[in-house]
């Protein structure tokens, strides 16, 4: 992705979710267009307007960090918006005067036999590892049955989160909260974009979806960003019907990107009962092949 489009996209749509009555700003009769005005920004940021007219032209590079930190404060930024403007303005830098090329040559990532052994070892709960592309990389025996209908419909390897979302009808069915889960899926990989700009496999997701989604097109241009740390996601399996599980993102060391996502369910509730029903069919197929 161009770093000078990235930076004015995203600033310019902060921008304009921020009404002058959430800044204690008057708002004036000749408002035309929704948010503040790049000098109503520029106020708050503490810079001039002239400055901040470069930096939403896309100039980031060389911008300081009282000056990132100013921004971020003026537009309200949540937390993995303010490390995504971060790293947009260091990829303005690695940039500056220069053109790099999108990398087509990346070596994909294979879990070490001891990362399946602790997999294999959570039998209680889903351990799923992807990238930030939303590749499905890795999981455990419980996992691949949560994810059994993505795994099975995917037309690419590895399987892809995004694909199945946007391409696969049952997708719908499957995540309860539809909606949320795609918004959220097209913030990861706006997120990724900032991380790794130059990737050609982000390139060629990106540019799939948006030419067989309207509706991913249209999140795409949000310029939203999520960070996937906790939280819950509702699904309804084909076999075992509702479940409502808890997630957390865990980081593995050393390899950037990388993030191993655990489900669990409350104990005592009906989607325990669920989950421990859809490992023991787990198991029982497995023994059958």
């Amino acid at each position: 992705m161009d770093n000078h489009s990235e930076v004015r996209e995203f600033l310019m749509s902060r921008r304009a979710r921020i009404e002058p009555e959430d800044v204690w700003l008057p708002r004036g009769r000749d408002r035309r267009v929704p948010g503040l005005r790049r000098g109503e920004v520029a106020a708050l940021a503490g810079v001039s307007v002239e400055y901040y007219s470069r930096l939403e032209r896309g100039a980031i590079a060389g911008a300081s960090e009282a000056v990132l930190d100013g921004l971020a404060k003026a537009l309200q930024l949540e937390p993995a918006e303010r490390e995504h403007l971060y790293r947009l303005a260091h990829q303005g830098a690695q940039t500056a005067g220069r053109t790099r090329a999108r990398r087509s040559g990346e070596r994909a990532w294979t879990p070490e036999p001891s990362m399946r052994w602790l997999l294999e070892s959570m039998t209680d709960a889903v351990a799923l590892i992807g990238n930030g592309r939303t590749d499905l990389l890795a999981w455990n025996t419980l996992g691949g049955a949560l994810m059994s209908d993505m795994i099975a419909t995917a037309t690419t390897q590895p399987p892809n989160f995004a694909r199945y979302l946007f391409l696969e009808p049952s997708a719908r069915h499957f995540f309860a909260d539809w909606d949320s889960a795609a918004s959220v899926n097209v913030a990861q990989l706006r997120t990724e974009a900032g991380r790794d700009p130059h990737s050609k496999p982000l390139h060629d997701l990106v540019g799939e979806l948006s030419t067989r989604s309207d509706h991913f097109r249209e999140l795409w241009g949000r310029h939203d960003v999520w960070q996937h740390d906790a939280g819950v996601k509702r699904f309804h399996h084909q076999l075992v019907g509702d479940l409502e599980l808890a997630f957390n993102g865990l980081d593995l060391v050393g390899q950037e990107a990388i993030q191993m996502t655990v489900f669990t369910a409350a104990p005592g509730s009906a989607s325990h009962e669920a989950l421990t029903l859809l490992g023991t069919l787990a198991i029982t197929q497995d023994h059958a092949r």
